[in-house]
């Protein structure tokens, strides 16, 4: 295979946006959102706002080094960089640790999703099917990743909106408005009130919640494979986590307007009760190709972003020499490679799974989500440190209310890991959690024998 030194410039803010939105706009939001409700009420929607704004400075801490470095590594290299060799290593492989995860959560899921359409066939051959079909999609030239992230996100994007118009419309015009509850505001609070579970509801529906969130980190990874990071992604972030926002307020709130929330989630999906009020008789095949293509979307997303932090840990001698291999294109084959074979045996696993392992997946990804975004906000506050006045003047995408906001985000994260804790639902996250950052030292220790090389020099390599 003919190979190429350096990752191809291919992705534009097009591409970049709606990787973004592909990778965070998924089962957090089509079946995750059911389980939040159940558990704050309408006041949910203070859990999204909140987590929303906390994210939202997550990104602009990540957008102000990755404009500052436009790094493959991203923040892998900017911990290993600020807070030292060991630190980068953790956040690395704690966001592949994420995707794998999420990954293995989503293939099965789509095999279960195509057994609606053919109920006879097998559910390994759909599941190894679409392995091997996003693992040749990640091999092509990057902007053709980028194009098909970008339809597979757009599809996503429309069944929202059209959820939100729908739910307006019963609500204005009385489409196929039920005879037996309210439509209308009034429902956010006449069910036993507006935070019907207190604030321990709101506190305890953040694990759900922030792993809705998870994923829109990928934006600092394509850093390296913009055609123009300086404009594309500022653009970016500054854009996606406020679309993100609205898409899970707007949609939740027009949701609990339409329906008690106390009967969201209990007829199946949320979004399948709102299409067949509008009479729409063959809602459960709507949603059925909007969850596969979410499906499809956020494996074909965590697999380009597993794959590339792979590639620049590689580089920083703290991944196997072998994933900096690249192909004529550009594209680190060997990480792709890697990513299938885990998602192959990940398939077998996930046969002895039960049913009702969502909370389960969702809090442990949401302490691997939460561990990435920490070490981002600690890098950014390690390097703002050490920069000088003059240094800091002339960042082209600068943190804003610096250090409040920083510091204000980093607490609610370490806030979050606390959460994890106290609930029992979600304490299994905790305890996996260390039992993966335990292993994570001992590997460290025994293979990673030198510090990671200087950031700084792979930056003037790649310049």
């Amino acid at each position: 295979m003919q190979s190429t030194s350096q990752l191809a410039r291919g992705l534009s803010a097009r591409h970049i946006r709606f990787m973004a939105l592909g990778s965070a706009i998924g089962t957090g939001l089509f079946y995750g959102s059911a389980k939040a409700i159940e558990t704050a009420g309408p006041a949910v929607l203070l859990a999204y706002i909140i987590g929303g704004a906390a994210v939202f400075m997550v990104m602009r801490a990540l957008g102000e080094m990755a404009v500052h470095r436009p790094l493959a590594g991203s923040f892998s290299q900017y911990a290993s960089h600020y807070l030292g060799a060991r630190a980068g290593f953790f956040a690395g492989w704690t966001y592949i640790f994420e995707m794998i995860i999420v990954c293995l959560a989503d293939v099965t899921a789509f095999g279960v999703y195509m057994k609606l359409w053919f109920p006879d066939v097998a559910q390994w051959i759909w599941v190894l099917s679409i392995i091997f079909f996003i693992g040749a999609i990640n091999l092509c030239h990057v902007k053709t990743f980028g194009e098909m992230e970008f339809w597979l996100s757009i599809i996503k994007v429309v069944a929202i909106i059209a959820m939100i118009v729908g739910g307006a419309a019963i609500m204005m015009f009385g489409f196929g408005q039920a005879a037996d509850h309210a439509v209308g505001v009034s429902n956010l609070f006449i069910h036993d009130g507006f935070m019907p579970n207190g604030v321990g509801g709101v506190i305890a529906s953040f694990a759900v919640v922030m792993f809705a969130f998870g994923g829109i980190e990928v934006i600092g990874i394509t850093a390296s494979e913009a055609k123009n990071p300086e404009v594309t992604i500022p653009r970016a972030i500054n854009a996606v986590p406020i679309r993100i926002l609205l898409f899970y307020v707007l949609t939740l709130f027009v949701l609990m307007c339409i329906y008690p929330w106390n009967q969201i989630g209990q007829q199946g999906s949320p979004f399948v009760q709102i299409f067949d009020s509008l009479g729409i008789q063959s809602a459960a095949n709507i949603l059925n190709v909007v969850v596969i293509t979410a499906a499809i979307s956020a494996i074909n997303s965590d697999i380009f972003g597993a794959g590339r932090m792979m590639y620049g840990m590689a580089h920083e001698g703290q991944a196997p020499k072998a994933f900096t291999k690249l192909t004529k294109n550009g594209v680190p084959w060997m990480t792709v490679l890697v990513m299938v074979l885990v998602l192959l045996v990940g398939v077998v696993l996930n046969y002895v799974i039960p049913e009702d392992v969502f909370v389960i997946i969702a809090s442990i990804a949401t302490f691997a989500t939460i561990w990435v975004w920490l070490m981002i906000l600690l890098a950014q506050f390690a390097m703002r440190k050490k920069m000088t006045p003059e240094e800091v003047s002339k960042l082209k995408f600068p943190v804003p209310m610096w250090p409040v906001a920083p510091i204000l985000a980093i607490a609610f994260m370490v806030f979050i890991f606390g959460v994890l804790g106290y609930f029992e639902s979600t304490r299994i996250a905790l305890y996996v959690g260390v039992v993966w950052l335990v292993l994570l030292a001992i590997a460290y220790a025994v293979w990673v024998k030198k510090p990671a090389k200087d950031v700084e020099k792979l930056v003037q390599n790649e310049g």
